[in-house]
Order: C-alpha cells, then structure tokens, then sequence
C-alpha cells in the first residue's frame, strides 16, 4: 500500500461564484491532515475532487498524488452522513462496498471491526434501530474496512457525544496510521487533537497552522494542546472576521 502526498493548487467556484481564492498546498504522505474554515467555503468540494465523485464546484488548477498514480482507486470516504443502506444490518452495511465490487465479504474481519467501535452485538440491527452516533460508529467503520491508503473524513465524529468521540478519535487514529488522511472539522480541538498538519480554508486561500511539537493523538487535557487548541480559535476569528463582516 502506498500512502501518497496529495499536491492541490489553483482556485475553487461554483458556478460565477469564487468559494477559495488561489491556493497551494501539499498533504504528507501517511499522515493526518486537518481542514478547518466555515460551512460553505468548499472544503468538502474538495474531498470529492479528491475522490473523484461528482461535485457542484470546480477546480481552476489541479489535485494529483505526487507517486503520480491515479488516486480515486486508493480512496475511502466517510461523508457527513452516515449513507447507511436502511434495509441491511450494521455487518452488511460495513461490507457493502466490497460486495458491490464484486468481492467476497469478510464478515470476521467486519464484525470485529465494529466490535472495536463498541457496537459488538449489533451486527444484524438495521440503521433504523441504531441512534445517530452508532449510525456514524458503523460508517466509520465501513471506511476503515475497505483499508484504502487515502482515507477522507468529513466531520467523522460530529454525531458522538464527548467520551465516545475521544475513544473514535483514539481508534482512528490507531487504525489508520500510515494512511493519507485529510479530516475536516469545525472543532479547532478535533484538529489540534488529531492533525500532523492544519490549515484554515477561507475565500482568501488556505493557509497553514502550527500544531504542537507532540506526536498526534494529542492529550487533551495537556497543556500543550490547550494552548494550541486556543491560539488556533483565536486565529481562525481574526481569518474569518473579514468574511463576516
């Protein structure tokens, strides 16, 4: 498996409308990267021209893995929403990407999986019978299963409450070390908690920000990460002051 750094520059619009002004930046391989900015910007624009699905904006410019190989095929999304298919239990919904390609389903590797996001016993429960957070514990399981080396998260853990998002976010990043994972987020402390490398995506472009020196998943309780958590809010208020007003 070959996790690549992801190259994007250009500028982003939808339609007559610009979402993000020239920008450049390169995601490292292997490692969490976080996007933050505000709703509407383009950041989940982003992750489907990445993963190359259908999208609402365009791309004046380009995205491309720097080994130069074809990306769409090594990527694993989680959407903001769960995507659950109603009528299948939890078990069939984490393989069903592999079953509609044709593959043979895992189901030991798919019931530990969502054993290991606390939902052991739920294998046959349908979404309907699951409450919103298990719903996303099952998606995030569904990405983890299909074991891509690019792995894009769109607010993976929105739906959880504090405990359990600390425990997912402990998990993932467990499971998907070595990865290429771009995570956006609205919550400076996800990013800070999580990320190798954070910017902060406006109309104006993205720009980088500094994380602590400390190995990711960060303590949160840490006086390092409390003070990143905190100067990156207050940056993110002075970059986003211009656009509110």
């Amino acid at each position: 498996m070959i996790a690549p750094a992801i190259h994007m520059a250009g500028s982003l619009h939808a339609g007559e409308r610009c979402l993000i002004e020239a920008f450049e930046l390169t995601l490292p391989a292997g490692r969490w990267s976080a996007l933050l900015g505000p709703s509407g910007v383009g950041k989940t624009s982003l992750l489907r021209l990445i993963a190359a699905l259908p999208c609402a904006a365009r791309l004046d410019g380009r995205i491309a893995a720097q080994d130069s190989a074809a990306m769409a095929p090594r990527v694993a999304m989680m959407a903001q929403d769960d995507q659950l298919l109603p009528w299948a239990g939890a078990l069939d919904n984490v393989t069903i990407c592999a079953r509609l390609r044709g593959e043979r389903p895992q189901p030991e590797r798919a019931a530990a999986l969502l054993a290991d996001v606390g939902l052991a016993g739920h294998e046959t429960r349908k979404p309907s019978h699951l409450s919103a957070g298990q719903r996303q514990r099952v998606a995030l399981a569904r990405t983890i299963y299909e074991d891509r080396a690019i792995v894009l998260l769109d607010e993976p853990f929105s739906a959880l409450d504090a405990m359990t998002r600390h425990a997912m976010q402990d998990l993932a990043a467990g499971l998907l070390t070595g990865r290429t994972v771009i995570l956006i987020t609205h919550d400076p402390a996800e990013a800070i908690r999580l990320a190798d490398s954070a910017w902060i995506v406006t109309r104006a472009g993205i720009a980088p920000c500094p994380l602590p020196p400390t190995a990711p998943p960060r303590a949160p309780e840490a006086a390092t990460t409390l003070t990143a958590q905190a100067a990156l809010l207050h940056r993110m208020r002075l970059q986003l002051a211009p656009e509110a007003a």
